[in-house]
């Protein structure tokens, strides 16, 4: 969601700041906003792009060496200037910036103006830093020990800065339920919510845990928990390299990212799988192997794209594990008391570690007694920390607010996972084994192959670019992909669509085709081939219009469809990596055509971290 970076040490400020603004601009961008302490305590901020802001600031005196920005994705109050971070506390003396939401903030309010306190916007951060201000003034306590006391009021998730002018040379950050890192550096810090602004810098970070305060003060970082029990911080070595972070010539992160999948799933694969040595090993499973083989179900809870991914691995795990599978929208889950058993394995999948309602899944699954697995790209994230085991999908850093290489990734690493499960339950043949592990290795390259569709793609984009609705199907390994190939074209290109099952059809959506309709049909050749087949004629019958995905070589659909795209062929099981690779370009290219934001997509947010 919300952005967040600060600084504090012998640079200027403001330099630093913008530049990280603007690198995590992707996690929320409707306002952006700095405060500065240079003898005052001076906010500027500014709905729109961090540009704005910058041409807000103008030729103001920013000169300081401490300070902390703000991205805003809206939650309490509309985008507008006055919603903007940081805010004031009444005083003006001190500043917040804040990741998160309140839920008690208008009770806390309501308190705060019977004692005089003033509001200038609707969002729950300004309650929170007046709050922090309503105890500084009334306890006669430190700063920091005000944050800790605030802590213990507020009711919901944060990642906070604060900065107040009488502590000039003091940095307070804490965190709960939101992302919040520190970069380590020679007498200096960086703060932020990932460590894309960090990167330059250093590559020594700290992960905040939850219900811990940070403070900076005179080059020394001190972290203690709101119970005021001093902690030893974990320094880690960032992997992250800056040009992973850069367009690196691309027009666009999301287009930048759809290229480098052929190297993203071969670093999900690196090390775990050696065909030709008959090696396959996923050390965060080694551990709990015999909690899987024992299983006698899995759960899998996600949101979105990884919910996607998630659909794929059913398939997988009961296929090849023999082992049943459900999975659960995280935003739900929680909410209608489901069934967990101290023998379910529970495993959360999640691009960012990060994703709040895939975390409060797995706190509840965890009281019940399951068995969490995690599966995530950012190294040293919440959910990475919560889960008992887990794996990292090393897709690299996705900028892209519409996920990619994560998607693949992710299912890279849950097929690799059913593969393994499956032999060490002794459900697939050896030979089985063998040929999908063979054919895994041969995966890059077909995506490879797949990306050299771009330019045919392209051309058919152009010709659907104004169109209102879509239409996805697939059977299958191929459904989950229909959902995945509608969202992405939702999310980006604001063209509404709908995934289905192709069977599905015939009970409700063939309603909507006519000859005005797109629909792309994923009809691969597989053991649903010829009902697929069935379902295009239905569709031509009623003069749809069929954009297919089919298996090169196929001379039965391209007589059929409008258009056909042709990708390489590949094990039924291993089609989603394959397939997906048309239709991530296919939104893509509406979406340009369309002059939409392909990046930054309206009202989105890369890493949800609110519920």
């Amino acid at each position: 969601m919300c952005g967040i970076v600060a600084y504090i040490g012998h640079r200027e400020a403001c330099p630093i700041i913008l530049k990280g603004l603007k690198r995590l601009e992707y996690r929320g961008y409707d306002s952006a906003g700095i405060a500065l302490l240079n003898g005052d305590l001076n906010v500027y901020k500014k709905k729109g792009k961090v540009s704005d802001l910058e041409k807000f600031i103008g030729d103001s005196n920013t000169h300081a060496h401490v300070g902390m920005g703000h991205t805003r994705w809206a939650t309490h109050g509309e985008p507008n200037d006055s919603n903007a971070h940081p805010h004031y506390s009444t005083s003006k003396r001190i500043a917040i910036i804040h990741n998160g939401i309140i839920e008690n903030y208008a009770a806390l309010k309501t308190v705060l103006q019977g004692r005089g306190h003033q509001f200038f916007s609707d969002t729950d951060s300004e309650v929170f830093i007046n709050l922090i201000e309503d105890i500084h003034q009334n306890n006669n306590c430190t700063l920091e020990e005000a944050v800790r006391l605030a802590l213990h009021e507020v009711v919901g998730a944060y990642a906070i800065v604060v900065l107040s002018a009488e502590d000039p040379d003091k940095l307070i950050a804490a965190r709960k339920g939101s992302p919040l890192v520190i970069g380590v550096g020679k007498d200096e810090y960086f703060l932020a919510s990932d460590a894309t602004p960090i990167v330059e810098y250093t590559n020594e970070v700290i992960y905040l845990n939850d219900y811990e305060i940070a403070v900076i003060k005179d080059g020394k970082l001190d972290i203690h928990t709101k119970e005021a029990v001093q902690t030893t911080p974990y320094i880690q070595k960032l992997e992250l390299k800056l040009e992973a972070i850069e367009k690196g010539g691309y027009e666009h992160f999301m287009l930048k990212e759809i290229f480098e999948q052929p190297r993203s799933i071969m670093d999900s694969m690196r090390g775990r799988l050696i065909a030709d040595q008959n090696h396959l090993m996923m050390g965060g499973i080694r551990e709990y192997v015999n909690k899987f083989v024992a299983a006698d179900r899995i759960l899998v809870v996600a949101c979105g794209t990884s919910w996607h991914a998630g659909l794929v691995a059913e398939y997988l795990f009961e296929e090849f594990a023999r082992i049943p599978v459900e999975v659960e929208y995280a935003s739900e889950f929680r909410y209608r008391n489901p069934v967990i058993r101290e023998t379910d394995i529970v495993i959360a999948i999640s691009q960012s570690g990060e994703t709040a309602d895939t975390l409060a899944a797995i706190e509840l699954a965890k009281s019940k007694g399951a068995t969490i697995f995690g599966v995530c790209n950012v190294v040293g994230s919440s959910i990475a920390r919560a889960s008992d085991a887990g794996a990292y999908t090393h897709a690299g850093p996705e900028i892209g607010v519409a996920s990619t290489k994560a998607f693949t990734a992710q299912v890279t690493v849950l097929t690799l996972m059913a593969m393994m499960v499956a032999e060490k339950r002794g459900m697939i043949e050896n030979s089985r084994l063998r040929q999908l592990m063979v054919e895994m290795e041969n995966i890059p390259a077909k995506v490879e192959q797949a990306l050299k569709l771009d330019a045919q793609i392209q051309h058919i984009a152009d010709v659907f670019k104004d169109v209102p609705n879509f239409l996805y199907l697939g059977r299958g390994y191929n459904f989950p992909v229909a959902l995945e190939g509608a969202l992405k074209l939702k999310e980006i290109s604001y063209i509404h669509a709908e995934g289905y099952p192709a069977a599905e059809m015939k009970h409700g959506p063939i309603a909507l085709i006519d000859e005005n309709m797109p629909v792309v049909v994923i009809a691969t050749k597989d053991s649903s081939y010829e009902k697929i087949v069935s379902n295009i004629q239905e569709v031509k019958a009623r003069k749809g219009r069929i954009i297919a995905i089919v298996t090169e070589g196929d001379d039965v659909i391209p007589e059929m469809a409008e258009f056909v795209i042709e990708v390489p062929a590949v094990d039924e099981a291993l089609v989603p990596l394959i397939s997906v690779i048309p239709l991530q370009l296919l939104s893509y290219h509406i979406a340009v055509m369309r002059g939409c934001n392909v990046d930054q997509p309206r009202n989105l947010a890369k890493s949800v971290t609110v519920e």
